[in-house]
């Protein structure tokens, strides 16, 4: 599974369960994060015991791609059996704040910062 343009590329790699997230996502409304969506969701329904979220080379998001991370992140707090860790670069200002708010959405979920 890959979504790529000439802003980002997004990929999931099955054999370690991550979703990687690279480039500048500035799309317009959760209509144009759909697919981005519909990549995560298949990545939920798949129910491993861990799913990574690397976003280290995700150098900008705007508030509606904030959004879907968000309803990820509950679709699988839901879920109850799956272990969330999201990668962050302390050297992208946005990821900070941004990916601290996520936790509190999941406390389980496991921040780790390149």
């Amino acid at each position: 599974m890959e979504i790529k343009t000439d802003d980002y590329r997004i990929w999931y790699e099955p054999d370690t369960n991550a979703v990687y997230c690279q480039g500048s996502l500035r799309l317009s409304g959760m209509a144009e994060y759909a697919p981005i969506a519909e990549l995560l969701d298949e990545v939920v329904d798949r129910e491993p015991s861990q799913i990574v979220l690397d976003l280290q080379g995700l150098e900008f998001l705007n508030s509606s791609g904030i959004s879907m991370l968000s309803k990820f992140v509950i679709k699988v707090r839901h879920k109850k059996t799956i272990h969330t860790i999201v990668r962050g670069s302390k050297a992208i200002p946005w990821q900070g704040k941004s990916l601290k708010n996520l936790q509190r959405l999941m406390p389980s979920l496991t921040l780790e910062w390149e």
